[in-house]
């Protein structure tokens, strides 16, 4: 029996940033068209808005040979 990849349905793509009330700290998650995803909180979360471009995987070859 050959084991099957797992399949996650109900995730967006894309830049998710919530807890931006006062009193909050900011977390974000990003999930890459590749399936690549990322969290950061407080302040690391502008780096990461930097990276996440809408169309642009930084995960592949062709972008990382294109860079």
């Amino acid at each position: 029996m050959s084991e099957q990849p797992a399949l996650v349905t109900g995730i967006r793509r894309g830049l998710d940033i919530r807890g931006l009330d006062r009193g909050q700290t900011p977390v974000a998650d990003w999930l890459c068209g590749c399936g690549h995803h990322e969290r950061a909180t407080g302040n690391d979360i502008t780096a990461l808005t930097a990276k996440a471009l809408v169309g642009i995987c930084p995960h592949t070859t062709a972008t990382k040979e294109a860079a």
